[in-house]
């Protein structure tokens, strides 16, 4: 199968690309590859590639940038997935869409289910939850809603914490912002499966378990053999971010599971793995 993947510089679209490139013909695209909010750039890389699937994780991910700048914000993550969208509809090619928990509104306290209403409180939600919108029009679509990430590749919420501890600093975290974690590894093995199954729809998507950030960033701390008293939490209201953050992110995997497919592991186990991998400067 051919496959392209926008956003292959990224933190989730290194392992994807990894992923896929193990069984398929990846196209690893950049944004010097393909400005995907240039509808004639994004067409003119994807007619010539001829891709059967197309992932896509580019975007803007960072809920304070897209909260103080709207307009860019739904350009790249809105208005830029539908160009990805047409192109693919052009090829009669297949779309990954790789969405957040950020379209919930927090509010619950039992796990988000597929089924779950999408109120999201930020414009990076807003914009994200718009993109999927714009890819269900496709009959080809898998769209995964995936929660915060760790692994190689580029800098994360867990790395940049072992670096903080190392320098001799406190790494301030939310302590009662309560979600799931997802290894990109991890995650990347399970959407290849998914999309070889063809069981096209929506998922939830993300190690099993859940855990508030200031407990994520603790035992990062500890299976590195590090200080974990370098943690400090704080309510997520004393931070001082832009952007409002959900209290609670849980999710529940039951598409996974109706479609014959494994959870992934335990996240205690996938952080253990991923700070073993890592060189001890980080």
């Amino acid at each position: 199968m051919k496959v392209a993947i926008t956003g292959a510089a990224g933190l989730f679209g290194h392992a994807l690309v990894d992923a896929f490139s193990r069984r398929h013909e990846v196209f690893p695209l950049t944004r010097a590859d393909a400005d995907i909010t240039r509808p004639e750039a994004v067409w003119a890389v994807f007619r010539e590639l001829s891709p059967q699937v197309i992932v896509h994780p580019a975007g803007i991910p960072d809920l304070d940038i897209c909260e103080a700048d709207p307009v860019t914000g739904f350009l790249v993550n809105y208005q830029g997935t539908r160009n990805v969208v047409e192109a693919a509809r052009e090829l009669s090619a297949g779309v990954v869409y790789i969405s957040t928990d950020a379209v919930f509104d927090g509010k619950k306290r039992t796990p988000y289910t597929e089924s779950d209403p999408t109120i999201p409180p930020t414009v990076y939600g807003r914009t994200k939850l718009a993109g999927e919108q714009a890819v269900k029009t496709l009959p080809a679509h898998w769209i995964f809603r995936v929660p915060v990430l760790f692994g190689p590749g580029k800098t994360n919420f867990v790395e940049k914490g072992l670096r903080k501890i190392r320098a001799g600093e406190t790494y301030v975290v939310a302590a009662d912002q309560i979600g799931s974690a997802t290894y990109t590894l991890d995650a990347a093995d399970k959407i290849v499966e998914v999309v070889e199954a063809r069981r096209h729809g929506l998922y939830h998507l993300s190690n099993r378990g859940a855990c508030s950030r200031y407990e994520l960033a603790v035992k990062a701390a500890e299976f590195a053999g590090l200080d974990p008293t370098k943690i400090l939490g704080k309510p997520d209201s004393e931070i001082g971010r832009r952007a409002p953050r959900l209290k609670y992110a849980v999710i529940a995997m039951d598409a996974l599971k109706a479609g014959g497919f494994a959870e992934p592991r335990p996240w205690e186990d996938a952080l253990k793995e991923y700070i073993n991998t890592l060189p001890s400067g980080c």
